[in-house]
């Protein structure tokens, strides 16, 4: 017997704010949220303090049944699991969940990945899509299976990355589409239209398959051998977290600065500077020569001081 939105029992798991607008979009448009996985609170920030996160904090404020397992296998936490008889569970933003977790509910457990699957399987799709110099990403809805990122697509929306997004800016558009997505993909299940799709259909079409590895610091510095197209990317996809980086040496100093670099601009043009050299006035700009071109400072950001416009850095440092 089919059943309507307000019988079909969902468990939703997520943790970070990515992960709130699909919970919310639920919660709002009437479905029967009988649970909510997040991952244990942390200590966070200079004085360690214990925060929640965004997906407890909005579960909180609703009133959302919440369970926080240290571990995914822990008998307490799957016989809690087990009792909220879920009949369809969905994870946005979460951890990898064993099979005995997926598998539980009858009519499965479908994920949200912000991108257009099989490309960009991974834990930084968003970042990667726009490194890669992409002109369009998306979101996937699919069901679990063993390996990650890998199961049967149910649901696939598409927008265009402009040249003015980056990071954050595209993370919070496809936060809100996917959130859209995870409703639509939770209505066909209730009228039973899935026609999943396997990902090995659409690997035939796929020149080339783009992986979302986790991003770390030390991949995070600006190589100077790349042209200015690739290091624009580059900045943009990091921006404005984990950000990108580079070693430069500014006026007045003979030591190098590790600069973080949060907004830049594209100058081509032809120059006989040494590659990663420095051009500034000291005051109200600074770019950085790569073989065909300038990277053009924007916004900055050096050791232990705040972000700031590239004109305002250069002032403190004379």
């Amino acid at each position: 017997m089919r059943k309507s939105k307000e019988e079909l029992r969902i468990v939703f798991m997520g943790t970070p704010e990515f992960a709130v607008e699909s919970l919310k979009i639920l919660v709002e448009g009437g479905y029967n949220v009988v649970g909510v996985v997040t991952m244990p609170d942390k200590p966070a920030g200079r004085g360690y303090k214990v925060q929640f996160s965004p997906v407890k904090q909005y579960a909180l404020e609703n009133n959302l049944l919440l369970l926080q397992p240290e571990k995914l296998k822990d008998e307490i936490f799957l016989e809690n699991l087990q009792s909220l008889k879920a009949d369809l569970q969905i994870v946005v933003a979460f951890r990898m969940l064993p099979e005995i977790v997926w598998n539980m509910p009858p009519l499965g457990t479908f994920n949200l990945h912000g991108s257009l699957l099989p490309q960009y399987r991974g834990a930084a799709p968003i970042n990667w899509a726009i490194i890669n110099g992409e002109k369009e990403t998306g979101v996937t809805t699919f069901f679990l299976t063993h390996e990650i990122d890998t199961g049967k697509i149910i649901l696939q929306e598409k927008i265009p990355i402009l040249p003015s997004d980056n990071a954050g800016t595209l993370h919070d558009k496809l936060m809100m589409l996917g959130a859209s997505t995870v409703k639509k993909t939770v209505d066909l299940i209730i009228s039973d239209a899935v026609q999943p799709i396997d990902q090995s259909e659409l690997l035939k079409n796929t020149i080339e398959l783009r992986s979302a590895p986790k991003i770390f610091r030390e991949n995070c510095e600006i190589d100077v051998s790349w042209d200015v197209e690739r290091a624009h990317n580059f900045v943009r996809g990091l921006s404005p977290y984990p950000g990108a980086w580079m070693n430069l040496v500014f006026p007045h100093t003979d030591e190098k600065t590790v600069l973080k670099i949060f907004q830049a601009e594209k100058e081509f043009s032809s120059h006989q500077l040494p590659l990663g050299s420095l051009e500034t006035d000291g005051k109200k700009f600074a770019k950085i020569a790569l073989k065909d071109g300038f990277l053009v400072l924007k916004e900055v950001q050096a050791p232990n001081k705040k972000r700031m416009e590239i004109g305002e850095f250069l002032r403190g440092l004379r």
